[in-house]
């Protein structure tokens, strides 16, 4: 994912303004003025993580005439008490954004790191399936969240409604069933747009695909049900015509339950909508 630097720059600088309010004034009151320091960001995380969001904290330092530097870049792989990120400038500035970019790098090494996790677990038995995000992200931080998906090899689905025809549940209940719904949708979309069914059993799937859905939706099927529902699309000879996505109660735990029927797109609300932040931290090193 890319956005050119200003407007990175100023969506980072507006999350910095949401915090810093009309200014900081800890900072203000026992920090000298001209006081410029080193600092490093130390990942303390008891275990290994993928790094991701060192672009993010290169923008915002710099867009404060803080230099900044890494011996690492985003995807890679470091341990426990490492050193990833190096800080130089004003005290008072690395103070003020040091929450802000934590708070970035925190959450989305979090999610790069669980996204490969899973992705590597997939690969593990020989499946082809792809873990997805869903559209289960912080408020103001889609951008942040979905491209760490990307980092940590995962597929970010949708970033906006107007990506694809997605006709879920209640679209299917206002819009007169499945088979009007779908005939609206390819009668009025662009031929740019994928049309893709959620569907809640082995029959609607069926009926989707027949009636040319790019795109079906298992959603909270459970594995026995999508090895049957995949076997019957073979059988049909429908298999073949369709992207299959397992979606609803997806895990790391369970991820390996769906994976083995080699479903196209395995997606993973946990993956944005409750992560564990990876433990950082910042550190004032000395005086310049």
């Amino acid at each position: 994912m890319y956005l050119p630097k200003p407007l990175l720059q100023n969506h980072l600088l507006r999350l910095l303004e949401l915090d810093l309010g009309l200014g900081d004034i800890t900072t203000d009151i026992v920090v000298p003025p001209d006081v410029e320091v080193k600092a490093e960001i130390v990942v303390k995380e008891a275990r290994p993580v993928i790094l991701a969001g060192l672009e993010e904290v290169f923008y915002l330092s710099n867009a404060l005439g803080i230099k900044s530097s890494s011996p690492f870049q985003d995807g890679d792989k470091v341990d426990c008490k490492t050193a990833v990120l190096f800080l130089e400038g004003k005290a008072r500035d690395i103070l003020v954004i040091e929450r802000t970019a934590l708070n970035i790098l925190m959450r989305m090494t979090a999610i790069a790191t669980i996204t490969r996790n899973i992705q590597d677990k997939i690969r593990t038995i020989g499946s082809k399936s792809k873990i997805a995000a869903t559209r289960k992200t912080l408020p103001g931080f889609i951008y942040f969240d979905k491209k760490a998906v990307a980092i940590g090899g995962g597929d970010t689905h949708r970033l906006h409604l107007e990506d694809m025809v997605l006709i879920k549940n209640n679209h299917l209940t206002l819009a007169g069933g499945l088979e009007a719904a779908l005939r609206k949708a390819r009668e009025r979309v662009s031929f740019s747009k994928k049309i893709e069914v959620e569907v809640k059993d082995q029959q609607e799937a069926i009926m989707a695909v027949s009636l040319g859905a790019d795109i079906v939706m298992l959603d909270n099927f459970s594995p026995l049900a999508v090895e049957e529902t995949i076997n019957v699309l073979k059988q049909k000879g429908l298999r073949e015509r369709v992207i299959i996505e397992v979606s609803g109660r997806i895990t790391p735990e369970n991820v390996l339950d769906y994976a083995v029927y080699n479903p196209e797109i395995i997606s993973c609300g946990a993956l944005t909508h409750s992560v564990k932040a990876v433990d950082m931290s910042l550190r004032i090193k000395n005086m310049v």
